[in-house]
């Protein structure tokens, strides 16, 4: 009969570690009294080898390499997570709201000069969502447990400063987005049944929360999976309906000079760092599969993003540097009448799968935040996650694109941008901290530094052109 045997191996040197009694009490309070003792409680990498029968060694080919294991604790059966839901994870927050916005923000630069500038960035979120997962995997062998959230991160490598801004850029964004997302699909069943935009946000918010709530991790992914293949579906339908009427010199058009200014809502339309942390918990911090999962997730909006701004541009020609129109999706609409059934639908999809990460993310953020054990779901951050966002929802008409650009600009940019490289740059090369892992994103310093910096650099721009629109008003 074949057996299946584990071997356990700390990942830190065993003369500098000291083990604390319980691994639940190693919360934020007892990492920072780790990190300043100078001490470390490992997790250890389980190496699961499976052989013949037991005249085989325990030497035997290692078959799986993990942190620890998910175990179900009603079962007692390991529940490994599957790299293919992950990508799904990843792919289904990534691609939201914000696409719908992209053609927008891109028609003055053309599409030539927006699909460069797209590519860059999604370049960019790449690089800061594996400094979050190697930063995340170096806090759980530290910690020993594993739904460590970016409140840990922050402690353990940038301090209670870093925490507090950690705090605010991290409920800005995802409230605020939360908000869009909200807002934007009561319009889109307001005006599919005719009930009253209010009903409509109540009945989105219960479903979609109830799922996140009450959905063991395999319901939601494959809730995720199914809305990712409907989100496929309906983007091929809507670009062969659209692209009949392409002409291909438009997508030769470029006003490079207007392009820096979409690069906030490019960079949110590729946020789904939030789910990193889960990412990583989910897959029993197995870097191989996070990086998988991260790039073949990212990979596919970044697809879906090229395709969808080239329909839309490249069927508007002359739209490049043209400044008047203001949604070019509108005015395709106008043009087409297939296209609006099919545009309602795939954005419906698109911000169903965005809001199921940002539900999961903002959940799990807050019951770290309010120190509640790991492993359980807790009702009152699911209420403070799912409430604020309805009621908003409801305030401002127009409150779908103010909420995007907002934050893109000072959301997205300061926490997956400065964040990642600033506690990666602390992890690395402070004296003070261990990192058991080894770095997964190369080029040292000068990688970290030009993350930073072009983070900072959009963000002083975006607040110097504000400040202008502000003095031109008055």
């Amino acid at each position: 009969m074949a057996l299946i045997s584990a071997h356990c191996y700390p990942l830190l040197k065993p003369t500098s570690l000291i083990l604390p009694s319980s691994v639940s009490a190693a919360r934020t309070p007892v990492l920072r009294r780790l990190v300043r003792s100078g001490t470390r409680r490992p997790l250890q990498r389980c190496l699961c080898s499976q052989y013949a029968d037991e005249r085989h060694p325990a030497e035997s080919p290692q078959q799986l390499e993990r942190l620890f294991s998910n175990l179900n604790k009603a079962t007692m059966k390991h529940e490994p997570g599957s790299l293919t839901s992950s990508i799904f994870l990843v792919a289904g927050t990534t691609v939201g709201a914000g696409i719908l916005a992209i053609p927008a923000v891109t028609q003055e630069a053309g599409f030539l000069a927006s699909a460069v500038t797209c590519i860059f960035c999604w370049l960019y979120m790449v690089v800061t969502g594996l400094l979050v997962a190697e930063v995340n995997v170096n806090t759980m062998c530290e910690i020993g447990s594993g739904g460590v959230s970016l409140v840990s991160m922050a402690m353990r490598t940038l301090g209670s400063a870093g925490v507090r801004t950690a705090c605010l850029s991290y409920l800005f964004i995802h409230y605020a987005l939360l908000v869009a997302y909200v807002a934007r699909s009561s319009d889109i069943i307001t005006n599919s049944l005719g009930i009253p935009l209010w009903e409509s946000a109540t009945l989105f918010s219960l479903a979609f929360g109830g799922i996140c709530y009450f959905g063991s991790q395999r319901l939601i992914g494959a809730v995720n999976g199914f809305l990712v293949v409907g989100i496929l579906a309906s983007f091929t339908s809507l670009v062969v309906v659209a692209s009949g009427n392409l002409q291909w010199s438009s997508l030769l058009e470029a006003n490079f000079a207007a392009a820096p200014q979409s690069i906030p809502i490019i960079a949110l339309s590729f946020v789904y760092q939030n789910v990193v942390p889960v990412l990583c918990t989910n897959l029993e911090g197995d870097l191989s599969k996070v990086r998988t999962a991260i790039i073949a997730g990212t990979a596919i909006p970044l697809a879906l993003f090229l395709v969808w701004d080239g329909v839309i541009l490249g069927t508007l020609p002359g739209i490049a540097g043209n400044s008047n129109v203001s949604d070019p999706l509108e005015l395709l609409r106008s043009n087409n009448g297939m296209v609006g059934p099919i545009v309602e639908a795939f954005s419906f999809l698109a911000i169903g799968t965005s809001y199921i990460g940002f539900v999961l993310g903002l959940s799990d953020f807050l019951a770290d935040l309010l120190k509640l054990p790991s492993g359980q779901n807790k009702p009152l951050p699911y209420l403070l996650t799912l409430l604020p966002p309805l009621v908003l929802s409801q305030l401002d008409p127009e409150i779908f694109f103010k909420a995007l650009d907002f934050a893109g600009t000072y959301g997205v940019l300061v926490l997956f941008g400065v964040f990642p490289a600033a506690m990666s740059w602390s992890e690395r090369y402070s004296d003070e901290l261990q990192a058991p892992v080894a770095p997964i994103v190369p080029g040292g310093k000068v990688t970290l530094g030009v993350v930073m910096g072009g983070a900072l650099l959009i963000i002083v721009s975006e607040i110097i052109k504000d400040i202008m629109q502000l003095q031109g008003i008055h």
